[in-house]
């Protein structure tokens, strides 16, 4: 494990000697701690204490060993991988799927380097949505950190003080933002389109998940495009979700059009239950309209 030194301030004593009892030293020990992801994503760390859905190995020692848990489905897999990493280090099993609250955002923990929480929590009641049971039902507002890759539950829905910050922070960086926590139509003002503006972000992604987000949505498009952002540009994207009981193919179809029209590039989003399962067929249809490419193909014959 890695050696810290730390300086106590004057008025500590360690030791026995002037020197010491002067400006105390302090030897600490930094935990060495894997973590274990059940899959990777592209939010996922890579650094050397990253193992993705693996058995420990001979040569891997640590103090501590946390897998990381997105989803409930996940969760059966987790706890066999904790009964084998036991035999490394003591074992933590937790995160999202097991509704844990988040505390302050620890850059490189648990997701890559770049990516930034500056938020948790969600002031809406989304019935589809597990964060307001699992992070509480007013949204917390965390200390800002470097990064460019932001991924807050709802940004928007933050003080104008703190959404004022994380923009002046974004400036800070090297890399153009990215915003792939999702911004919520109905908060956005032209004020806020034109400070999104001025940063030139590689993405947005908005979302289209019930009948009340589509006014919202067109109201949206009209102030980003206000602002100078390109109608139906793929720096403007919109999530629609799809797939839940009583949707059909049509009914999606119509919503992921109707987002093209308000001005948004559509990515469909298949809705899971708790167990992950999704609807019969629908994996094919939300295949199309999640890839870049065959949605474009399908739009532009919309158009025509």
């Amino acid at each position: 494990m890695d050696i810290v030194i730390d300086f106590f301030p004057p008025s500590v004593t360690v030791g026995s000697t002037p020197a010491t009892a002067q400006f105390g030293i302090r030897i600490m020990k930094k935990m060495k701690i894997i973590r274990v992801f059940i899959s990777k994503t592209n939010a996922t760390p890579n650094d050397d204490l990253v193992r993705i859905n693996t058995l420990p190995s001979l040569f891997d020692e640590a103090d501590e060993i946390h897998i990381s848990v997105t989803f409930t489905w996940d969760i059966a897999r987790a706890e066999q991988l904790a009964e084998h990493w036991k035999f490394v280090a003591p074992v933590k099993v937790g995160g999202p799927a097991y509704n844990e609250k988040g505390g302050d955002f620890v850059a490189g923990m648990y997701m890559k380097n770049g990516y930034v929480i500056t938020s948790r929590g969600c002031n809406n009641r989304c019935w589809f949505c597990s964060v307001p049971q699992r992070e509480g039902y007013e949204l917390r507002e965390l200390p800002i950190v470097d990064g460019y890759i932001i991924t807050d539950d709802n940004l928007l829905a933050c003080s104008e003080k703190h959404i004022n910050s994380v923009f002046e922070m974004l400036k800070r960086q090297p890399q153009r933002p990215q915003f792939n926590g999702g911004l919520e139509a109905k908060l956005l003002t032209q004020e806020l389109a034109n400070k999104l503006y001025e940063l030139k972000p590689v993405s947005m992604f908005f979302a289209y998940d019930t009948v009340s987000d589509y006014e919202p949505l067109i109201q949206a498009g009209k102030l980003l495009r206000e602002a100078g952002f390109k109608k139906n540009h793929k720096i403007t994207r919109c999530y629609v979700l799809i797939g839940y009981q009583g949707d059909t193919f049509a009914k999606a179809e119509k919503r992921l059009l109707q987002a093209w029209e308000a001005g948004f590039f559509p990515m469909s989003m298949l809705y899971r239950d708790q167990e992950g399962k999704t609807l019969k067929d629908w994996k094919l249809f939300q295949r199309q309209w999640s890839y870049s490419t065959v949605a474009g193909a399908i739009l532009k014959n919309y158009e025509k």
